[in-house]
């Protein structure tokens, strides 16, 4: 079987392309994959379509991908107060953005993990969020039809893997990444700590190694200039 743990971050990202849809895990600042950001932006890759709950602060998270311009278009909850390079280019028309309320956003990456169509929910009816949605009454409720979001890659950030793949969260980090590592063709994880197999106890396991494709060991945030 061929090794999930690469050597480096810049060899992990180095065959995504422009264009892809990426998820990327975290929510206030906990769970980021922070070094693979980094290393997406020193690759270049461009035109990118991000999954992910805000749009980066300051220079931190998805901030570095928006002040070199390499996202065009995010799907995302809640942009925040400093995605500074988000909202000057959305003020330009230079990205587009498709809020979703958070646990739907959830939801619609927990539906393309299980292989479902779709799913009907009462949140967002009569706002913008139905806009162009196929709706119905079910249980004399109005609701709006939800769609799966499925992406090319989802990069994750995890305390513990062992050599297989097999995921551990630290507190808070559990927040969209397991999702996300079950909704994306390639799941790409960076961890602190590579773990022989067996040494992560069964009940343990966050994250199943079957879900996870690529592995780097990094430790802490470098952050680029």
């Amino acid at each position: 079987m061929k090794s999930k743990v690469y050597s480096s971050l810049d060899a992990i990202v180095v065959d995504i392309p422009d264009g892809a849809r990426i998820m990327f895990g975290g929510f206030g600042g906990a769970g980021f994959p922070n070094n693979l950001i980094q290393a997406l932006e020193r690759k270049g890759t461009k035109d990118i379509v991000a999954i992910s709950n805000n749009c980066g602060t300051r220079d931190g998270e998805l901030g570095v991908l928006f002040k070199h311009h390499r996202i065009r278009h995010v799907i995302a909850a809640f942009p925040g107060p400093h995605s500074y390079y988000f909202q000057e280019q959305y003020a330009a028309g230079q990205v587009t953005i498709e809020l979703v309320p958070q646990g739907i956003l959830c939801e619609r990456m927990r539906a393309a993990a299980a292989g479902l169509l779709g799913f009907y929910s009462t949140v967002g009816v009569g706002t913008e969020v139905a806009v162009g949605k196929e709706q119905r009454t079910i249980d004399g409720k109005r609701c709006i039809l939800e769609m799966p979001i499925h992406a090319d890659f989802a990069f994750v950030k995890a305390q513990q893997a062992d050599e297989l793949g097999n995921l551990t969260y630290r507190l808070a980090a559990q927040n969209f990444n397991p999702i996300m590592a079950m909704a994306a063709k390639i799941t790409i994880a960076e961890v602190e700590e590579i773990v022989p197999v067996g040494s992560i106890e069964p009940e343990s396991v966050m994250t199943p190694a079957i879900f996870v494709h690529r592995i780097v060991q990094a430790k802490g945030i470098r952050y680029a200039n």
